[in-house]
């Protein structure tokens, strides 16, 4: 039992407005689920953090990240991560205040998923909502680099709406993958060079496999990194 607790991952967790005492659902795939990683998950929720607020970006949230990071590794966290990659807005902020590895978003990849494909391949970025996910969040300034990168969205899907709602009702995995999947079928027609898909929403780990299932490419999202993480620590 000691060792799985030094071997924590942390989760900030975002606003739900669940009643008292009740805990999210912890479905298959779910960053949130224990089972997913193999590790103990501990979560603590950033106050404010809405995923109405989350996605467009508020600076307001910064306390309420570095507060609730504290938390985790005063409960013994040894690696924090977050439950919407919107948050990465705040990676430098909370990176800077703990003393343990920190994995925001699954968007920290991007620059090392580009390097491992051919120069004339292309990496897909799924986002919940592309109209918040701007090239100023992916780490790469060389325009070349940037051309490489095509950024889909599934907001005009059944799912968003619901991510949006108060309180956050439980997932809808079956709007997920009809979601996810119209939208990387678009992003493949307009450009076949897509080699590789990096998942930027927090949900979309729920279908990975059946994604990866019809795409027949390598699909990487937050639990990927997460699992990368943990690895790393005694």
């Amino acid at each position: 039992m000691k060792s799985q607790f030094r071997r924590s991952l942390g989760i900030l967790d975002l606003e739900r407005g669940l009643p008292p005492g009740s805990s999210p659902p912890l479905l298959p795939g779910s960053l949130i689920n224990p089972a997913t990683h193999d590790f103990p998950v501990i979560l603590e929720t950033i106050a404010g953090a809405w995923a109405d607020v989350v996605l467009p970006g508020d600076s307001a949230l910064e306390p309420a990240c570095i507060a609730a990071a504290r938390r985790l590794v005063a409960r013994g966290a040894v690696a924090i991560s977050s439950n919407c990659g919107f948050l990465i807005r705040h990676q430098a902020a909370v990176a800077a205040i703990v003393n343990v590895p920190v994995a925001m978003s699954s968007l920290l990849l991007v620059p090392t998923l580009l390097r491992q494909l051919a120069p004339t391949a292309k990496l897909a970025v799924l986002t919940a909502d592309s109209r918040h996910c701007g090239k100023d969040l992916l780490g790469v300034d060389d325009p070349v680099e940037q051309a490489r990168i095509v950024i889909g969205g599934i907001e005009g899907g059944n799912y968003l709406p619901q991510a949006m709602k108060r309180p956050l009702p439980p997932p809808d995995v079956a709007a997920i993958e009809t979601d996810v999947a119209a939208c990387i079928e678009r992003l493949r027609v307009a450009n076949p060079e897509i080699a590789a898909i990096l998942f930027e929403c927090t949900g979309f780990p729920l279908v990975a496999p059946s994604m990866r299932s019809i795409t027949k490419l390598p699909i990487y999202d937050i639990t990927s990194l997460c699992r990368l993480m943990i690895a790393t620590i005694a």
